[in-house]
């Protein structure tokens, strides 16, 4: 589903108009009507949060990172994790020169977790901006779709839409740039490494 649809399903779930849901989020009819039908995909942050408020749900699942809630619970961060800015295939995930500081989060449940500092706007489209914090769960592999952080080759890692068929993995971009295309790796030339899947965006800088 993409961001539109979710919110299209969750206005309709709640028993609300496009005039209704606009009233609540400060937007005109009309604006509920293109951000449903995709005519607005880079939705400002503080619209997104809008959104999310009025329809009782979460930016990030709005966004297609998570899974809905299962009820409005209070944020509690509980512990600290990592931000790592650049990662670099030389070096181990958490090594000194990839961690420019700490953050907290409230995600347990057994997982091992990091956040990443987004450079560029390759993923903008999904709200994914440059500067952004994004809340990764180690994993070593991802669903078709799913949105992760991959190390390419001896590249720096990048963050995109996740594909593969066979001996083929593509990385989808999501953004308004043209100039961001697939890209399309033999994995019998080119090692892929899957470090883990975005399950939150942090808007904060």
């Amino acid at each position: 589903m993409t961001t539109g649809e979710r919110i299209r399903a969750l206005r309709q779930a709640a028993k609300l108009s496009q005039e209704e849901l606009g009233a609540k989020v400060g937007v005109q009819k009309a604006a509920i009507h293109k951000y449903e039908t995709g005519l607005v995909v880079n939705l400002k942050k503080s619209t997104l949060e809008k959104l999310a408020q009025a329809l009782n749900t979460t930016p990030s699942y709005l966004l297609g990172l998570n899974d809905p809630p299962a009820q409005a619970q209070p944020y509690h961060p509980t512990h600290s994790i990592p931000i790592l800015g650049r990662i670099s295939a030389g070096l181990p995930l958490y090594a000194e020169q990839n961690i420019e500081g700490y953050t907290f989060t409230d995600l347990n449940g057994g997982a091992e977790y990091f956040a990443l500092r987004v450079s560029g706007d390759s993923m903008n489209a999904i709200g994914i901006n440059d500067g952004y914090l994004i809340i990764v769960r180690r994993q070593d592999e991802v669903e078709n779709g799913e949105v992760a952080v991959v190390l390419v080759g001896e590249e720096d890692a990048t963050v995109k839409r996740f594909y593969a068929t066979g001996s083929t993995v593509t990385l989808m971009p999501q953004s308004t740039n043209p100039v961001h295309q697939p890209q399309i790796y033999d994995l019998r030339k080119t090692p892929i490494k899957v470090l883990g899947k975005v399950v939150k965006v942090e808007f904060y800088l």
